[in-house]
């Protein structure tokens, strides 16, 4: 047997022997590959350990006799919602028995009435106008009802009527206050700004006469003539005597020092008044406010 030179011994391990790879090679992943790669295995790595707890956590419930997690928590979301629903009823039971309570029963009854706002109009006017009966439960109460009695007192023009608990009715007068007065055989009727006659009595201080046919709320001529008195500025509506509307285009005010004023219709009322001001500054006897453009004094 022919036994290998040393020649072709080395040739041998150099081909036995792995080419090491170039440096190219070595760094042909690149960082961002290395990264993903690297995320990748920590993921596979976390999956795995939380695969092996999990069987871990299932053997022991086997070995213990324990319900499975997912039956478990199955259990928990039942009892909770049974618990939510119970607790709803039971606020609903209250509840309800509470409004029972109140509405059936004179625990919180109305034992006072309060009357605000009151003048011309007494306390036992609207007490006895509101017509409650003393210990009536509060939410028996019907305040639009109770408002309406107090309101149809001629006197007053509006009322409120509020609960106030544990045992109070508070009612809220607004009474009507005269603008104009006319004579009538058993006496000075007033009238207040919608022309309702709401009182026979002397007039107060300051209020006018009104000469009008038929006044009323719907009488063309007096509403004319209420709207040209609430125009006025005080100190002007306080100087008028008398008020004319025998129509609604030839209204006439006379001032308590006998100047007359020629309103004329209530077309352009408000700067007619600003007007008046301003001219009854000057001396005269006759102020024509009709024509707001060329107002002038006699």
């Amino acid at each position: 047997m022919t036994e290998p030179t040393d020649a072709e011994t080395g040739d041998a391990e150099a081909q036995e022997e792995p080419t090491p790879p170039p440096a190219a090679a070595a760094d042909f992943e690149g960082p961002r590959r290395r990264a993903r790669r690297e995320r990748e295995e920590r993921r596979a790595a976390e999956a795995r350990a939380t695969a092996i707890e999990h069987a871990r956590r299932e053997a022991k419930r086997r070995v213990m006799g324990a319900p499975p997690e997912n039956v478990k928590r199955l259990g928990r979301r039942t009892v909770r919602g049974l618990k939510v629903l119970m607790w709803s009823a039971l606020v609903s039971v209250v509840v309800v028995g509470l409004g029972l309570l109140l509405y059936f029963t004179p625990i919180m009854s109305a034992r006072n009435v309060v009357v605000v706002g009151v003048g011309a109009v007494t306390q036992d006017e609207v007490v006895a106008a509101a017509n409650v009966q003393p210990g009536m439960p509060l939410l028996q109460v019907d305040t639009d009802a109770v408002a309406e009695r107090v309101a149809a007192i001629r006197r007053v023009a509006s009322a409120r009527v509020q609960r106030q608990y544990p045992s109070t009715l508070r009612v809220t007068v607004v009474e009507r206050v005269p603008v104009v007065v006319k004579d009538y055989p058993d006496g000075p009727h007033q009238f207040d700004r919608d022309g309702v006659d709401f009182a026979t009595a002397p007039p107060p201080v300051g209020v006018p006469y009104l000469d009008a046919d038929n006044p009323g709320p719907s009488d063309a001529p007096t509403k004319a003539a209420l709207q040209v008195m609430t125009a006025l500025r005080p100190e002007v509506a306080g100087q008028v005597g008398r008020i004319a509307a025998p129509s609604v285009a030839a209204i006439t005010l006379t001032l308590t020092d006998g100047r007359v004023v020629v309103w004329g219709t209530t077309d352009r009322t408000e700067e007619k008044a600003l007007k008046l001001g301003a001219l009854l500054t000057q001396p005269g006897q006759t102020y024509d406010v009709s024509s707001p453009d060329l107002p002038t004094v006699k």
